[in-house]
């Protein structure tokens, strides 16, 4: 569906339900308001509608196919991690750094949550930060050597830091704490509600908080829940030297 100034919102939404992430981020009203074109609900939000309709436009309206990541080689997993999870961070913090200073700035005085947000999130972002570095220099480039190993039938020699179990379990440790961090964002906005009276950017800013949690739910699960466990079997499967 190629999008126009003059479709309804909710024609949009209902032909391509990604689209709501978008009207989401811009505090456009998808639901209730939905009745109305693109361009009327832009103009009565000040945005511009021709960069809205060229955001509309870049989402892929073809169906996701659901991944089995179990099935993964635990190098490409590792990869991928980095390339997608750790990737949206990165990009995203630039985004969040705007917004939590903004929103703070503006609105601390009046709506004292905004101000614990913004502390909790320069938290969680620097925790979040010298987490993904570990995991990039020191885990995953080990986990991938065993893969490599188990693939040449060569013995694997053990790390610096013994049993990749070590790591792990800082890694959990460390996923814990950010997923706690997360926890009470989610409390103080609301779950990601902004007041009424909120301006784009503070919407914006609950919108990004929101979907920063929801990416780190799926990363914590895919180290967690399967990369980590195999990467415990795949060194007990071998018999390393000293």
């Amino acid at each position: 569906m190629y999008i126009d100034q003059d479709i309804k919102i909710a024609d949009i939404v209902n032909s391509n339900i990604k689209t709501a992430d978008i009207f989401k981020k811009h505090g456009i009203d998808f639901c209730c308001g939905g009745g109305i074109s693109i361009a009327k609900a832009c103009q009565k939000l000040n945005l511009n509608v021709e960069e809205i309709i060229e955001e509309l436009n870049k989402i892929d309206n073809k169906v996701v196919l659901s991944q089995n990541y179990n099935k993964w080689e635990l190098d490409y997993l590792a990869d991928y991690i980095v390339n997608t999870h750790h990737a949206y961070v990165l990009d995203a913090i630039e985004l969040l750094d705007a917004y939590t200073s903004k929103v703070a700035k503006v609105h601390g005085e009046h709506h004292p949550p905004v101000l614990e947000i913004q502390r909790l999130y320069n938290l969680v972002k620097i925790e979040l930060l010298q987490h993904m570095l570990k995991e990039e220099r020191v885990l995953f480039p080990y986990i991938k050597e065993m893969v490599k190993f188990k693939r040449d039938n060569e013995s694997l020699v053990r790390s610096h830091f013994g049993s990749v179990q070590n790591p792990i379990k800082m890694m959990e440790l460390e996923h814990e704490s950010a997923g706690d961090t997360l926890k009470e964002i989610a409390s103080l906005s609301m779950n990601y509600s902004p007041p009424e009276w909120a301006c784009n950017t503070f919407k914006a800013l609950y919108a990004k908080l929101d979907e920063f949690e929801q990416d780190l739910h799926l990363h914590v699960h895919l180290e967690n829940n399967i990369l980590f466990p195999k990467a415990i079997d795949l060194e007990k499967s071998f018999q390393p030297t000293e």
